[in-house]
C-alpha cells in the first residue's frame, strides 16, 4: 500500500500546481505514471462519473477505458491515451474537488482492502480480469443513452472497484467490479425493455392518429 500512499503526495502537487494554471490530462499523468494502469484508471473515471450523460466525451472516455483494457492484456508497460482525452484542461476549482475525493478514496481504501482471493488478482487470470472489466466497463459506458441518467456511473463503477482491488491485491474487489458489469447490463435492459413498450403502445394509436388527420 505504500506505493499508493505516495499518490496522497503527487495528487496535493496537481491541485496546487492547478493554482497558478489549468492543468490538463496529460500533465496529470506524467505526474503519475509511475502508478500503473490501475491507478490511471482511477485518475480517469471519477470525472466520467456524472448521475446525467455527459454527451459525446463520454464516448470518448468509454473507449478510452476500452483501450486500456486491451493494453493490459497485451501487458503494455505503459497507458496509451487518445489525444482528445489527454488534451482536456480541468480548472483549479475542478482539480481540487476531484483530488480531494481521491485522497477520500484511497484513505477509506486502505482501510477496507486486503490481500485475499488472489487467483482474481494475480498472475494471468488476474490480469484477464483487470483487462477485461476496462473492455466490458468502457464499452457499456461509451454507449450513447441519450437522457438515460446514471449511464456512466454504474460502469463506472466497475472500473472503479477494478481499480480498488489492485491496492492490496484484493480478489474480494474484483468480484464487486464484475457484479456492477452485471448490473449495468440489467440496468440498461430494462431502459431499451421500457423503450420497446412504449414504441408498442405508440403503434396501437398510429392509426386512431392518421385517420384524425386526416
Amino acid at each position: 500500500m505504500k506505493k499508493y500512499q505516495n499518490l496522497i503526495p503527487a495528487l496535493r502537487k496537481i491541485a496546487e500546481t492547478s493554482k497558478n494554471h489549468s492543468v490538463s490530462i496529460q500533465e496529470t499523468l506524467l505526474e503519475l505514471k509511475q502508478f500503473g494502469f490501475a491507478l490511471i484508471a482511477l485518475i480517469l473515471v471519477l470525472p466520467f462519473m456524472q448521475p446525467f450523460p455527459i454527451g459525446p466525451i463520454s464516448i470518448v472516455g468509454g473507449m478510452t477505458f476500452a483501450a486500456l483494457g486491451w493494453q493490459r492484456l497485451k501487458k503494455y508497460p505503459t497507458p496509451i491515451l487518445p489525444t482528445k482525452i489527454l488534451n482536456i484542461n480541468l480548472s483549479h476549482q475542478n482539480w481540487r474537488r476531484i483530488t480531494k475525493m481521491y485522497i477520500f478514496i484511497i484513505y477509506w481504501a486502505e482501510k477496507i482492502t486486503r490481500t485475499r482471493l488472489l487467483w482474481f488478482v494475480t498472475n494471468n487470470t488476474g490480469l484477464k480480469f483487470e483487462g477485461g472489466i476496462l473492455i466490458a466497463g468502457g464499452v457499456l459506458m461509451a454507449i450513447p443513452f441519450g437522457a438515460l441518467p446514471l449511464n456512466n456511473f454504474f460502469p463506472g463503477l466497475a472500473i472503479l472497484f477494478s481499480a480498488l482491488a489492485q491496492f492490496q491485491k484484493d480478489g474480494l474487489f474484483t468480484l464487486i467490479a464484475i457484479f456492477w458489469l452485471f448490473f449495468s447490463v440489467f440496468y440498461f435492459s430494462i431502459f431499451f425493455f421500457v423503450i420497446y413498450l412504449l414504441s408498442l403502445k405508440g403503434m396501437q394509436y398510429l392509426p386512431d392518429w392518421v385517420n384524425q388527420s386526416s
